[in-house]
């Protein structure tokens, strides 16, 4: 199955790719996390950018476009809309909206393709080019490093 880009990764039997972000792209006076990020397995970007109050990121990039099974590009298809389930992955919005919970740190809720699911999550910047992302079912976290790309 395609790691959906950007997509918060969690640990439970598998992977839940856990992002999110907030208000104002810095962050209570934070590092400014705009910008292109590749996950941590390298299968995805998201950009990140300004809206509104918050941030919002959406999906730019996938290293596999093609969903093998059906020959055609990557959708969203474990949506539990199934008006949704067409959406192209690239171009998806991931998160928006994440509001600041501290310098470089942002919380609120991400959407992982690869399950249809909306999770609580997490962000914070542990350096200029490096983003903590973390995703929650639960008391059950995990987290991965994305990096800064271009």
């Amino acid at each position: 199955m395609l790691v959906r880009a950007g997509l918060v990764l969690l640990m439970f039997a598998s992977l839940l790719v856990g992002f999110s972000a907030g208000a104002n792209a810095q962050g209570q006076g934070g590092g400014d996390p705009s910008g292109v990020w590749l996950t941590q397995a390298g299968d995805a970007k998201v950009r990140v950018r300004s809206c509104g109050a918050g941030i919002c990121g959406s999906v730019v990039w996938l290293r596999d476009p093609i969903d093998p099974d059906t020959g055609q590009a990557a959708r969203d298809s474990k949506n539990p809309n199934p008006a949704l389930r067409q959406r192209p992955i690239v171009g998806l919005v991931l998160f928006e909206g994440m509001q600041p919970t501290a310098p470089s740190r942002w919380s609120g809720r991400i959407y992982n393709a690869d399950d249809g699911q909306h999770y609580a999550s997490n962000i914070a910047m542990t350096g200029p080019n490096s983003l903590r992302v973390e995703g929650c079912v639960g008391a059950l976290c995990g987290n991965e490093v994305w990096s800064r790309s271009n």
